[in-house]
């Protein structure tokens, strides 16, 4: 996306090292994050630890360093409360309330504390895996299958016709929202076949002169969105009415409702906006 690199004032790591003052908790209820209330800003706690507000995570993750403040994912039971002057909040609801970069750090933990959910047994023999102490990962001290947090890539397509992009309706969306193509790629598949096989598969048409446009780590619960333009080629627009209740051409002065500036969805549509308003 059209931002800085988050890795300007965050450095990743797996193994704390020597560790001063307060840290960043990511602590997640049911994927909701818990966030303090009782200032102006919502914020992430900066705390010496979750005993600090009375709670008792299942499981820790440390994930790095933010300017200098150690960083943790926690994971704790369904039936926690929230101590007073804090909420647990549904990470979707406070884009544009956080910081950009403690977002970012806000969706990494929750990926990290869905992997780490879901890896507690070994997905071959089913017996009880354990931490790596220097890597990323879950083992099986059985048959020794190793688990790795696990990226699920997806492409989504702005497909343009002179001055006009394509826009779609998904029956599953609700009222009355427009959105880009997008899918997840198949095995075997590059990200341009995905891109071709999708716009066909959705709208029915052909595109050329593919390029890229910018990415965005998508975790809900664990995508990776890849943006790319592409120019229309042929074909007639041709939608199943399942999965796709209507597509069709606009121009940047009849755009529709659309997603939310959390998405890459909505940055490539405002970008399109931009770039055609004075081309009709």
């Amino acid at each position: 996306m059209s931002r800085e690199s988050i890795y300007k004032r965050y450095q990743p790591a797996i193994t704390p090292g020597e560790v001063n003052g307060p840290g960043y908790w990511f602590v997640f209820c049911q994927n909701r994050l818990l966030i303090c209330t009782d200032d102006v800003n919502l914020k992430i706690p900066l705390i010496s630890g979750p005993e600090q507000l009375n709670l008792s995570p299942t499981r820790t993750e440390y994930l790095g360093t933010l300017e200098g403040h150690p960083c943790y994912s926690a994971e704790v039971n369904p039936d926690a409360v929230a101590p007073p002057g804090a909420a647990f909040q549904d990470l979707r609801s406070l884009y544009g309330t956080l910081d950009e970069d403690i977002y970012i750090l806000a969706g990494r933990a929750l990926q990290i504390v869905a992997w780490d959910q879901t890896h507690q047994y070994c997905g071959r023999c089913g017996h009880k895996t354990t931490d790596l102490k220097d890597e990323r990962a879950r083992k099986c001290p059985v048959c020794g299958f190793m688990s790795f947090p696990r990226l699920s890539p997806a492409v989504i397509i702005a497909v343009l016709k002179g001055n006009q992009i394509l826009l779609t309706r998904y029956a599953s969306f609700r009222g009355h929202m427009h959105t880009i193509i997008a899918g997840f790629v198949e095995p075997g598949e590059t990200l341009e076949d995905c891109l071709k096989r999708e716009v066909m598969e959705e709208a029915g048409i052909k595109v050329k002169n593919i390029k890229y446009f910018s990415s965005q780590p998508w975790p809900f619960p664990n995508s990776l969105m890849i943006g790319f333009t592409a120019e229309y080629e042929s074909g007639e627009i041709t939608v199943d009415g399942k999965e796709i209740a209507e597509a069709g051409w606009y121009d940047s002065t009849h755009i529709p409702e659309v997603p939310g500036k959390l998405s890459i969805a909505r940055e490539i549509i405002d970008w399109f906006v931009e770039h055609h308003s004075g081309n009709r």
